[in-house]
């Protein structure tokens, strides 16, 4: 709590702020100032009409921006299981058995931040059986049916679901170079009578495939810290 005129309350962790106010941060968040941004902050993560925060005073507008600023650094944990009132929800138990309509669907609204709530709605679905730390989710039918529940959920757990596969993406990134390494040596050792030259233009060409792949996941990890402020 603060202490003001009045007595706000404003979110301790991520986990107290949803997907759906942090997505109208990012939409509102566009070509504005630092200090624009302050109140932008405040209006969509704390609840307050921006008339009411014009009427703070200075030094408790730039305490409050940062203490949410503060919220968005270190690291997101991954987390496996959220509730929204009294249904659990969980993430895809195995990714490797992930439907061709899930993996389009992710394809789609994976990296615009303005559907991440659809994005979310392929990731984590209702449990229906449990045992143990196992359990299964209902099958998938489409977003629609949960992703305007989606926007309900805690940022943090959206937030350590985008690390999750930002994380993945590194690995195939790393996985990729040592494949793409191992096939340059074969064909040096098939090539020994091909020219340097050749030799440059397959080192280049890796080089443009890495390269590649290293720009989609600092991509993916930028969708989600651009946007701050400070």
């Amino acid at each position: 709590y603060l202490d003001m005129k009045v007595k706000i309350k404003i979110p301790e962790t991520l986990a107290d702020i949803s997907l759906a106010q942090y997505q109208a941060f990012l939409e509102r968040s566009e070509g504005k100032s630092d200090s624009e941004l302050e109140e932008v902050m405040i209006e969509c993560l704390c609840g307050y009409d921006l008339d009411v925060i014009k009427m703070f005073e200075r030094k408790d507008v730039q305490e409050v921006a940062q203490h949410l600023n503060s919220l968005f650094t270190g690291s997101y944990s991954f987390i496996q299981r959220f509730k929204i009132k009294d249904v659990e929800f969980g993430f895809i138990p195995n990714l490797d058995k992930i439907t061709q309509g899930e993996f389009i669907d992710l394809d789609t609204y994976y990296s615009d931040w303005s559907n991440a709530h659809k994005t979310m709605a392929v990731l984590f679905r209702p449990i229906t059986t449990k045992v143990g730390e196992q359990y299964q989710v209902t099958e998938y039918t489409g977003t629609e049916e949960f992703s305007e529940l989606m926007q309900f959920m805690p940022l943090d757990v959206a937030l350590g679901a985008y690390v999750f596969f930002y994380n993945l993406g590194n690995e195939l990134v790393n996985s990729t170079l040592e494949y793409l390494t191992e096939q340059t040596v074969e064909m040096a050792t098939a090539s020994k009578h091909n020219s340097m030259q050749s030799g440059d233009g397959i080192t280049a060409s890796i080089h443009s495939q890495v390269e590649t792949l290293q720009s989609l996941t600092e991509q993916s990890v930028s969708m989600y810290t651009k946007h701050l402020p400070f």
